[in-house]
């Protein structure tokens, strides 16, 4: 098993584990985390955390928005704290939220750029709120749009594997898109939505995440909690159920969807203060409203119709003040006093904001900065030395790239510091170009907060200062300091045959963490022994502290089944105990063959860039001839084969049992009509030693033949190398992949 890290969600069945109550030998009794204090004293507060979905700045009442109504939001906003300068950190939405959820700026984000095809993903190294918030005990969860990583279950970009430990909404991007889908995710699984089956709208998406909200919030009102709210209004298209408040106007159905879209979204947000005061909770959460980027002109919405910009230039796509600059409200009654903050907040500082409310230790190596002080009634919190943005976006709309002067799909960025905000784009899609190709505009926002004034060409010593902030804020890669606890574990366990885990904590704040202990939990029946110190003693911080234990899994264990070991870790930080939990999922070998058989009907231990049927988790391969993606070779298609794409491992597990091993191995005919240029070259491999190898591989070659001795081989396996430095077109198959037993 590769290395994770992945905080358990929610409950064992939730996930789908088998439960584990036999805990492995402990140095001494572990801290339990709870956040009853926060390091400033006093109860540390809930944590809400809403997020609209290309809500411009000039959409609420509170921001000046006069078509719309929303009285709710703009309650709060008179009641809290209003920021006048909050800042998204991308003028499009999945860089603009992994920015929020990581606190990284999109220089060093590892999602910077909306999906062009596979969406960007979060993993084992991007560490969330949610998992910062999880070490103080805190209960978590993201309901609503995630819209990262491949959409399924158990995978490091998931938000169970990121630190929420309950996820109900859209794993996809686009899939986001649809107010009444036919399925949405809770945790890892698909839960289908009958009433929408077929194209009916029968239940709107977001009235559902708002059910789950409430309920999370009901849930845990015992126990602090942390929720991120992220409903996908008033996204396009500007579907919803009623639009009778705007009945009367003579707009567009489009606009007046919209319009009812924010309303509805003030209402959702209604009802959490709602929720809270019912609950009486409302003096022990800090609710944050937000939004992820600047208001959009997409489905026949027209932005201008209701100044959703308000006194800002640009749109959604630009980085003009009116596609970044957001509405933020922090409310909490009697925690933070009514006013209004003018102090440039990126939200980049919600990580570190959330952090400090919780007494939970923030990784020392992000991009944001607390305003914890700020809305405790403090002085104003430590400000930025400048603001960064980068844009690489293919999608245009009119106004913004008219905004823009026709170069919307142009790479760009922008710098704020200060009052000076500079904005510059390159002529193609490469930054790495010489500064002097790029086209820099500046704007004074102290006097020209609509940026319609450029005065570069007077202030060239300002230009260069702003330009050398762009160039030092970009990294093509941002390596992260270990945070939290990580495990590495064999992919497969051996009934009777001991393994090695090993756990990892990354103390990656700024202070040591004290009392550290590393613990093991396994299966029931199964023996576990430490090989080492398991803690007792600080971890500095920046540094990491490892233990490992010696496993056996007992020799009834039954095969082919996944078990659930789990490390943990405590601690204590200045701001109080720590608790981290991964987990490392290890499978028992499946039972080996017990007569001759296609490969293609047996169980694999691991499938490394497998298709047709060994992808086919479900049916494992075990149809009739032709299933799967047909093999063919010369003319002849060969049912029960199996087909990979360089590079690729397949592993079966044989224990001993087999005679010999036969196949027909090369570049199968679908590649070759796709190309001439895929090369490969195969091997056959019993328990990692080289038995059989090809030599190069191509269509013209045609296949090879493979008669391998396997007798005493445990473990089979088939590999695929790229063999001319090129992986397209390398699709290769293993045809009559068969084995026999003695």
């Amino acid at each position: 098993m590769s290395s994770r890290r992945q905080f358990l969600a929610g409950s064992a069945a939730a996930l789908g584990l088998t439960a584990l109550t036999v805990p492995s030998a402990r140095a001494a009794t572990a801290h339990s985390a709870s956040p009853d204090t926060a390091a400033s004293g006093g109860r540390a507060p809930n944590l809400v955390v809403v997020l609209a979905d290309d809500l411009g700045y000039g959409d609420l009442g509170s921001y000046g928005q006069k078509l719309i109504t929303t009285p709710r939001i703009d309650r709060l906003a008179a009641e809290g704290l209003r920021f006048t300068d909050a800042y998204a950190l991308a003028a499009v939405c999945a860089p603009s939220r992994a920015s929020l959820l990581t606190g990284l700026h999109t220089g060093h984000s590892a999602v910077r750029a909306n999906p062009d095809g596979a969406q960007g993903s979060l993993h084992d190294g991007d560490t969330t709120f949610g998992e910062v918030l999880r070490s103080r005990g805190y209960r978590t969860a993201v309901i609503g749009k995630w819209g990262f990583g491949p959409e399924q279950g158990e995978q490091a970009s998931h938000p169970n594997a990121r630190g929420f430990e309950e996820f109900y909404g859209y794993i996809d991007h686009e899939h986001a898109h649809q107010y009444y889908p036919q399925y949405l995710w809770h945790n890892g699984v698909k839960e289908t939505i009958p009433e929408n089956a077929g194209g009916a709208k029968g239940r709107y998406a977001p009235d559902l995440i708002e059910q789950h909200a409430l309920d999370f919030i009901d849930a845990h009102a015992a126990e602090p909690f942390a929720l991120f709210l992220t409903p996908n209004v008033p996204h396009a298209p500007s579907d919803i159920p009623d639009r009778s408040a705007y009945a009367a106007r003579t707009w567009s159905q489009e606009n007046k969807g919209h319009a009812a879209q924010i309303s509805y979204f003030d209402a959702l947000v209604g009802r959490v203060a709602d929720r809270l005061h019912a609950r009486g909770l409302a003096e022990d959460t800090v609710l944050l409203v937000t939004s992820d980027n600047g208001p959009h002109e997409e489905g026949g919405v027209d932005p201008d119709l209701f100044d959703a910009n308000g006194p800002l230039r640009g749109y959604k796509r630009n980085l003009y003040e009116g596609g970044v600059r957001v509405p933020l409200i922090a409310w909490a009654p009697g925690r933070i006093a009514a006013g209004v903050s003018d102090r440039p907040t990126p939200l980049t500082d919600v990580l570190p904001t959330l952090a400090e409310l919780a007494g939970a230790p923030a990784p020392a190596d992000i991009d944001g900065l607390s305003v914890a002080p700020l809305l405790g009634g403090g002085p104003d919190a430590a400000r930025h030395p400048y603001l960064y943005w980068y844009r690489d976006e293919r999608g245009v709309t009119s106004r913004a790239n008219a905004q823009d002067k026709g170069r919307g799909s142009r790479l760009a960025e922008a710098v704020r510091k200060g009052d000076w905000k500079a904005v510059r784009f390159a002529p193609v899609r490469d930054r790495t170009l010489p500064d002097s190709q790029w086209q820099v505009e500046l704007y004074d926002l102290a006097s020209d907060l609509g940026e319609q004034h450029d005065v570069a060409s007077l202030n060239p010593a300002v230009v260069a200062d702003l330009v050398a902030l762009m160039r030092a804020s970009w990294q093509d890669s941002y390596p992260r300091r270990p945070y939290g606890l990580s495990a590495t574990a064999p992919a497969y366990a051996a009934p009777g045959v001991p393994f090695t885990v090993t756990a990892t904590l990354g103390n990656a704040s700024a202070r040591p963490w004290s009392d550290v202990l590393l613990t093991l939990d396994v299966p029931a029946g199964w023996t576990v022994r430490p090989t080492g110190p398991a803690g007792g003693g600080e971890i500095a911080a920046g540094a990491v502290l490892g233990a490992s234990w010696q496993v056996t899994a007992p020799a009834t264990a039954p095969p082919g089944t996944s078990w659930s070991l789990s490390p943990t870790a405590t601690a204590r930080s200045a701001g109080g105990p720590l608790a981290f939990t991964t987990t490392a999922r290890i499978p028992t070998l499946p039972a080996p063959p017990s007569a001759d058989a296609y490969l293609s009907d047996l169980s694999w231990v691991s499938a490394a860039n497998g298709w047709g049927p060994v992808e086919r988790d479900s049916s494992n391969g075990r149809k009739e001839a032709g299933d799967g993606t047909p093999i063919a070779f010369a003319g002849t298609t060969y049912a029960k084969g199996l087909g990979v794409h360089a590079p690729s491992e397949i592993v079966y597990h044989l224990g001993a049992r087999g005679g010999r091993f036969t196949a027909l191995v090369g570049i199968d005919d679908f590649s070759t009509r796709q190309s001439a240029l895929g090369a490969t070259k195969a091997s056959v491999r019993g328990d990692g030693k080289v038995l059989f190898s090809t030599g190069k591989l191509t269509g013209a070659s045609g296949p090879v033949e493979v008669d391998v001795d396997v007798r005493g081989v445990r473990l089979l396996q088939l590999v695929v190398e790229d063999a001319n430095g090129n992986s397209a077109f390398d699709h290769t198959s293993w045809a009559r992949a068969r084995v026999t037993v003695l």
